[in-house]
């Protein structure tokens, strides 16, 4: 074929396509990836400074489905038809050769200039990237809206076909998710510290947990005998660790109120500045006078809610019962807080709760109480929570039974030894990493 024929009007105007069609291609390419990666957070915060185009981005984001399938069809589109048209660029100059060289020549294009290329630029800035294609890509959703749509249909009818259901409302990422995994790997990286890596994650897990997981159980909660006497009463009160203490008459079922030691100094000083003597003034004492109205909660309640009930009553202290109204442990602010912060001590706490020591040869001696999430913040560990609380309801529930003293037991790559024992209760383990 002569030259001039070759390059004539069409050659250039087919040229002119290709060149335009991998144009295009690269933009669909960097608008999925940018829309894709760029933080939600991030559009949200340019967002209420004004920016429109971070605006639309948060817009078009809210279905993922819908956004990729639009921009993977005009990807394909432009791409199978550019590959068409070199094709026939290369066969009309090549002969039957072109077919083989202008694949080659094409794979070469569209790898660099529309897959790689846009790609990396898009990904290191994703949020200015995707506020600046928001608006052409809005208008391409649209448009590709209801063969996207049908798309959507015919797999979801393939897959129900397999077996395989899909959530027509389910997100590619999850906000919590998404959290979870950027404060693991910047753990991982040294960027984020374990201790605010711990803090953020427990404040994310609060809606996953319920009171029954964190509560005292009763069998450890101190309380007061109503009936006793008042000079007693008040001993018990001085010499507690804890400023409210529940009330009960008869029977440690029957809670009658909750004292707190504020109140109880206070009823005290007024009956000795009438009464003269401390004597005859705790001779007329009755507790049921200053006690307050107990709080009860069922122990499903979740610990947001929970947090968020404490602080619209004002109050920082509740008790729990079971679905028959039984009860099974109370529960304080400060418990969900040690959530989210870790243990809290204060100068009235004889030692640290829960407290772990390591032998030399790397085993830990720990409360068959402390529980396993505490165990695993503490540790870096994962031991799992699923089946049980505690470290004792973890070795009972693998095993079955109530172990005895000195029996050892492997369970998810852990060695456990009964220590000590307490009537049916398991005091003291200690666990070996295997």
């Amino acid at each position: 074929m002569e030259p001039e024929t070759v390059f004539d009007a069409a050659f250039w105007i087919t040229s002119g396509a290709i060149v335009l069609l991998i144009t295009m291609s690269g933009f669909f390419s960097g608008s999925e990836t940018a829309l894709t990666a760029a933080s939600r957070g991030k559009l949200r915060a340019a967002a209420d400074r004004g920016a429109t185009g971070a605006e639309k981005a948060l817009a078009i984001t809210e279905d993922n489905e819908r956004l990729i399938g639009s921009v993977l069809l005009g990807n394909n589109l432009v791409n199978i038809l550019a590959t068409s048209l070199a094709t026939a660029l290369f066969t009309r100059i090549f002969g039957d050769s072109g077919v083989a060289l202008a694949t080659l020549v094409m794979t070469v294009i569209v790898l660099v200039f529309a897959e790689v290329l846009p790609k990396t630029y898009a990904i290191t800035n994703p949020e200015s990237a995707a506020a600046r294609v928001a608006t052409p890509i809005a208008v391409i959703v649209k448009l590709f809206s209801p063969v996207v749509s049908a798309v959507r249909l015919l797999v979801r009818g393939v897959l129900r076909v397999f077996g395989v259901r899909t959530d027509p409302d389910s997100q590619i990422l999850a906000v919590r998710e998404e959290i979870a995994g950027a404060l693991h790997l910047g753990h991982s990286e040294g960027v984020v510290q374990k201790e605010d890596r711990d803090r953020i994650l427990g404040a994310l897990d609060l809606g996953d947990r319920t009171v029954e997981e964190i509560m005292l159980h009763r069998s450890n909660i101190e309380m007061v005998d109503a009936d006793i006497a008042p000079q007693d009463i008040v001993q018990q009160c001085l010499e507690s660790n804890h400023t409210r203490l529940p009330v009960y008459r008869n029977d440690p079922e029957n809670i009658i109120g909750v004292v707190h030691a504020k109140d109880l100094l206070r009823a005290i000083y007024r009956l000795t500045t009438t009464e003269g003597s401390l004597a005859d003034a705790l001779s007329g004492f009755n507790v049921t006078s200053i006690m307050m109205k107990p709080y009860f909660v069922p122990d499903t309640t979740p610990l947001d809610e929970q947090m968020r009930q404490f602080l619209r009553r004002r109050t920082h202290f509740a008790l729990v019962v079971d679905e028959y109204g039984s009860l099974e442990g109370l529960i304080t602010l400060e418990d969900i807080l040690e959530e989210i912060v870790g243990e809290i001590t204060d100068e009235f706490d004889p030692q640290a709760d829960h407290q772990i020591m390591r032998s030399e040869d790397g085993q830990m001696l720990v409360d068959g109480a402390m529980t396993i999430r505490d165990f695993n913040r503490a540790t870096d560990l994962a031991l799992p929570d699923d089946e049980a609380n505690t470290l004792a309801g973890l070795v009972i529930f693998e095993s079955q039974m109530i172990p005895t003293v000195g029996q050892v037991f492997s369970y998810h790559n852990f060695r456990f030894e009964v220590m000590e024992r307490e009537n049916n209760r398991i005091t003291k383990l200690k666990i070996m990493q295997i």
